[in-house]
């Protein structure tokens, strides 16, 4: 069990069942990915950079794509969704669409590996 799983494993449901869903996701579209801290939070990390966090928070759900131009790219097909720079806020309720979540995966790892 990796940094990200044993964080996970302390969310309650349904919100649990939400996160491991997107961090899912990115392990299949990044399999070579490890479980580590980054900036103060479980993330998955790829090459050695930061690739992809989805975290409870007190009233919602977070995912950090650590970078402020994949926001940017995924931000039009978010209407209705709470965005800053680097964070997409969400619930379990209303989570973000596994097809953004592909995406938002692709470009950081393009942003990575270029």
């Amino acid at each position: 069990m990796g940094t990200v799983d044993e964080a996970l494993a302390k969310v309650d449901e349904p919100d649990r069942g939400c996160l491991q869903r997107l961090v899912g996701i990115a392990i299949s579209l990044a399999p070579d990915a490890t479980q580590e801290m980054s900036y103060g939070m479980p993330a998955l990390k790829l090459d050695g950079k930061p690739l992809f966090a989805a975290v409870a928070a007190a009233r919602h759900l977070s995912i950090f794509p650590f970078s402020s131009a994949v926001v940017e790219k995924v931000a039009d097909r978010l209407e209705g969704y709470s965005l800053s720079k680097g964070t997409i806020r969400f619930t379990a309720d209303h989570p973000v669409p596994d097809d953004v979540v592909k995406d938002i995966v692709r470009f950081r790892m393009a942003e990575i590996r270029r």
